[in-house]
């Protein structure tokens, strides 16, 4: 029998709680913190599925959890997707331009959670610009981060790790264009981990952190990679968030909705050096 590959969790206790127990009540403290949802999310199980993409920050939880669990919650009374394609950004610098692992699993303190083989497979293949490279996945916590809130509503499910340091408008349409192919009749979602700007003025966040959400909310991937460029937005995941734009546009969407902005200001009270987090539906 083939022995399953294995990632282990890299930031477990330090992202986020380390431990089964300490980490299920972290995050049903980000459901009903003052920033969240205000409540613990249940799985509307005979949902339409309509949501084909979310836009989700990826700090620690203590500082983005609360804007996070806006996005899970409106996913979980959408329905139950099958399967997930995660795409966040390369903060390590190691690895491929754009890395996909193909198989195996990875470990959270509440699990481990299967890679979709055929899916990841069909993916890398459609795509000029994806590699098979685990080593770009063994150290980045974007992806990672995402893993313990969907294990907490949806228990088991499978999905599809795939790591841009290439984040350009022409890798991004190609990525689009092979997650939407991939994925066009499964039941999947879409998630885009992304954090926006990165430590400035809560008032200069505020204003280039708009610039980013309208560009979202107007599905326009070309608009958002100019606006981030022009403006120089430290947005650490345009890329992932422009490819989910491309996969839901190809898909259907029409209802944009921005769940959540919130800054690491408004959770520590120094607003002097803040990054900001964003929770955006895209849906049909």
């Amino acid at each position: 029998m083939k022995k399953v590959k294995v990632r282990p969790p890299a930031q477990a206790g330090a992202f986020y709680a380390g431990s089964e127990d300490a980490l299920k009540r972290q995050i049903e403290g980000c459901f009903l913190h003052k920033f969240g949802p205000g409540s613990i999310p249940k799985v509307n199980l005979p949902g339409q599925r309509r949501v084909v993409s979310l836009v989700c920050p990826h700090a620690g939880y203590m500082y983005s959890g609360p804007t996070a669990a806006n996005g899970y919650h409106q996913l979980a009374s959408d329905g139950r997707p099958d399967i997930f394609v995660l795409i966040g950004p390369n903060h390590t610098g190691i690895g491929s331009g754009v890395s996909i692992m193909q198989e195996g699993a990875w470990r959270t303190p509440l699990g481990d959670v299967e890679i979709d083989a055929t899916m990841a497979k069909a993916i890398q293949r459609s795509s000029s610009y994806i590699d098979i490279d685990d080593s770009a996945h063994l150290h980045e916590h974007s992806i990672e981060v995402q893993l313990p809130f969907l294990q907490y509503v949806y228990g088991s499910f499978k999905f599809v790790p795939i790591c841009m340091m290439m984040q350009d408008l022409e890798v991004s349409l190609d990525m689009g264009q092979a997650v939407a192919s991939a994925v066009s009749r499964k039941n999947a979602a879409v998630i885009a981990s992304t954090d926006l700007s990165h430590y400035v003025a809560q008032s200069i966040a505020d204003e280039k952190d708009r610039l980013v959400i309208d560009a979202i909310l107007k599905l326009d991937e070309a608009r958002l990679q100019s606006v981030v460029e022009e403006h120089g937005i430290s947005m650490c995941g345009y890329g992932p968030t422009s490819v989910a734009i491309v996969v839901a546009k190809k898909l259907g969407a029409k209802d944009t909705r921005l769940l959540s902005y919130k800054t690491s200001g408004d959770i520590t009270g120094d607003f002097s050096q803040v990054v900001g987090y964003a929770s955006v539906v895209l849906a049909k």
